[in-house]
């Protein structure tokens, strides 16, 4: 039998195999440190979101002029589930949903390709794609105030500094500005002083497009150099914009502002954002890119929203009122508590009814590696450490095959009296309890595979458990049919003597 020969195999080459799960360890380790931290399975479909802006527009009109041409455009597309949409105010929101086997970033190109045909009234900006994130990659929220600072410059610090430098994190995906006022310099056209001029609404808007923008001279060369030539039309403030030339009435020129005021204001807004019962605040609002560690994505963006303190303005505060890393250091405390109580308690256990200091420390031994393999597995299979893989872990059932192995053995061994060798003793008390070790663990693992089956949100949710339970008990498999002999072989006394644990025969 193949299982034989591996159990006398490895009790024949000891030190190779307890070389062979030496390497295992740091590989093992090495898996534990790169493993994905999180608090929870991210449940979110695989899907795209389309975003199109247009001001001017009533509900009633985006949906009949923007959403419902992207929505046909985007029906037929290869796996995908359904598609949900939006229409507000100057806003139409496309969400497109695909089967889990799809790759986001072909998703996303199959919908932009879609896009580029469909055909959007004059005027209306293209439909854009909202970051590679999903629904729980908003991991940090901070505010952003000032007592000396109004809404407008409050919100331009925050998109003009704070956001460009956050977005130079890796693995952000993007970093969302809400509250306060975003600035513009608007020219409010008065219709009656354009009656009196004689002047148009359009002549107005093309005058100020025509006088904002440089061109270029080409260049001029002299002593051997060059020098580039260019025309400088852009506008710079207000009184630039208001002494833009019209049209020229009998001679004499008519300016932007001689028909409009000028002033600096703001987009029209759709929220507003309150902070402490003191008033409004600017809030940023930070996204992660799909399938990146969590912790050391915002751990990095923290340390980068530290640097930025010290180089804004000194009545300027950001504080952080929400950081995804303080919710996943508890789960991982709660987590690694639970692991090490949990893996104390087994192995107080094992040394209780085993009896003996060796036989327990070569089955706790098992709890431990069987962890690594865990490691290893979660990470080629992407899964990511949360409460719902890790907690799931039950240490009784990873050391059921070694506990019954290595008790087999002290038998074994205490009932030798034909004083063989004891390589041999341990293979025949190992292979005794093979069948029953093997198929204890293989019907522990189908129970798990149904929950393998789910799809969508129970799917997502329950997978990760079901996959880590699975690879902690083919690890202990594993190591009951190779390490675990070898190390009997190695460790157990020679002549033993049988006789009830400690607790049994107080108990008596």
């Amino acid at each position: 039998m193949f299982l034989n020969w591996i159990i006398n195999w490895s009790l024949t080459r000891r030190w190779l195999v307890l070389g062979f799960f030496t390497a295992f360890v740091v590989l093992g380790l090495i898996a534990a440190r790169y493993l994905n931290i999180d608090a929870f399975p991210d449940t979110t479909p695989v899907q795209a979101q389309i975003n199109t802006v247009a001001p001017a527009l009533s509900p009633e009109e985006v949906e009949r002029q923007i959403t419902m041409p992207i929505e046909q455009a985007i029906s037929g597309l290869p796996d995908l589930v359904n598609v949900r949409s939006i229409s507000k105010f100057g806003l139409s929101q496309v969400v497109v949903n695909f089967q889990d086997r799809v790759e986001i970033y072909f998703a996303r190109r199959l919908v932009s390709e879609r896009l580029g045909t469909v055909e959007l009234p004059s005027g209306i900006q293209r439909p854009e794609m909202g970051p590679v994130a999903t629904g729980l990659g908003e991991v940090l929220h901070y505010i952003v105030t000032s007592e000396t600072r109004d809404l407008t410059k409050l919100r331009t610090i925050q998109d003009w500094i704070i956001k460009p430098a956050l977005r130079t994190v890796p693995g952000v995906a993007e970093i969302n500005s809400w509250g306060g006022l975003e600035k513009q310099y608007q020219v409010r056209i008065d219709p009656t002083r354009l009656i009196k001029f004689g002047l148009l609404y359009d002549e107005v808007i093309e005058a100020i497009q025509a006088n904002n923008l440089n061109a270029g001279g080409g260049n001029v060369s002299a002593s051997g150099g060059m020098q580039l030539v260019q025309g400088i039309g852009r506008v710079a403030n207000l009184d630039q914009i208001g002494d833009i030339v019209i049209k020229a009435k009998d001679g004499v020129p008519v300016h932007v502002h001689d028909v409009a005021d000028l002033e600096i204001g703001a987009e029209i807004r759709r929220g507003a954002v309150s902070y402490g019962g003191k008033g409004e605040a600017v809030l940023g609002l930070g996204f992660m890119l799909i399938g990146q560690n969590t912790h050391e994505v915002t751990s990095r963006r923290k340390a980068k929203l530290e640097e930025l303190k010290r180089n804004l303005p000194s009545d300027v505060r950001v504080e952080t009122v929400y950081d995804r890393t303080e919710l996943i250091d508890h789960v991982i405390d709660t987590v690694r508590n639970n692991l090490f109580e949990g893996g104390l308690l087994v192995i107080a256990t094992l040394f209780i009814f085993l009896g003996n200091l060796r036989a327990g420390l070569i089955v706790a031994l098992a709890i431990p590696l069987s962890m690594l393999f865990a490691f290893s597995g979660m990470l080629q299979f992407g899964i990511a450490g949360s409460l719902m893989s890790l907690g799931a872990i039950d240490f009784g059932l990873v050391v059921d095959s070694a506990v019954i192995q290595i008790e087999n053995a002290t038998r074994h061994i205490a009932h030798d009296r034909r004083k063989r060798n004891p390589i041999d003793v341990v293979r025949d008390a190992v292979i005794e309890v093979l069948k029953p070790t093997m198929f204890g663990a293989l019907i522990i693992m189908l129970v798990y595979v149904p929950i393998l089956a789910l799809e969508g949100v129970e799917g997502k949710l329950f997978r990760p458990m079901a996959l880590t339970v699975i690879f902690a008990l083919a690890g202990s498999w594993i190591f009951s049919v190779t390490l675990i002999p070898a190390l009997a072989g190695l460790m157990l006394p020679r002549r033993m003597e049988e006789r009830d644990p400690l607790l049994v025969r107080l108990c008596a």
